[in-house]
């Protein structure tokens, strides 16, 4: 049993508003990483990690079947949200065998990519798979529970690339050239518009 948990609780400080709500191809952001979230059929539960900008964020995902979680500690960085989302998983489907960490800022994941995830560590022994773009592996990345207890340690800045790095020989890596853009800055958002 796989489940999801998207980061979304960052402030968005280099791009000046919430890139949550940043709207691509009629969707926010945020809203096009649930809804490919949702299409995966090998995964039981979605979880939202929201903190800044919550009040102006949530509403717009009123409509959608997911378990948000509020995080409090958002300005921790990252890994207050992976930890949160990990422990919200184990309460809410205590069967989970792995999630899949999501970013919102990456808009062009999509359905398939994630069945990728899903269908490698099924025909596979690797306790983790993930995406690989521009010499970087990182999110979306598919941990196996083994990798629960790291996760759950990670402190501050810290994300799941400091788990995947430490793990070379269990790792598995799909090429996804489209995960080099992401959405930080202004210059960013002029980017994607040109490639959409």
């Amino acid at each position: 049993m796989t489940g999801i948990i998207i980061l979304a609780a960052g402030a968005s400080s280099r791009f000046g508003s919430p890139k949550q709500n940043l709207i691509y191809q009629g969707k926010t952001l945020l809203q096009r990483a649930v809804q490919t979230a949702l299409t995966c059929l090998h995964c039981q539960k979605v979880i939202v990690v929201l903190g800044a900008n919550e009040t102006v964020i949530r509403p717009n995902l009123s409509e959608q079947a997911v378990h948000i979680c509020y995080n409090n500690d958002w300005q921790e960085g990252m890994a207050s949200s992976i930890r949160l989302g990990v422990s919200e998983m184990l309460r809410l489907q205590p069967q989970v065998t792995s999630v899949i960490l999501m970013l919102c800022d990456q808009p062009f994941v999509d359905p398939f990519l994630i069945s990728q995830l899903t269908d490698k560590k099924e025909h596979s022994d690797c306790g983790i798979i993930a995406s690989s773009y521009r010499d970087v592996v990182g999110a979306p990345a598919l941990f196996d529970v083994k990798y629960f207890p790291e996760l759950l340690r990670l402190k501050g800045q810290e994300g799941a690339k400091k788990i995947i790095g430490a793990h070379p020989d269990d790792l598995l890596t799909i090429p996804f050239p489209l995960g080099a853009i992401d959405i930080d800055t202004t210059d960013d958002l002029e980017r994607l518009n040109q490639v959409g």
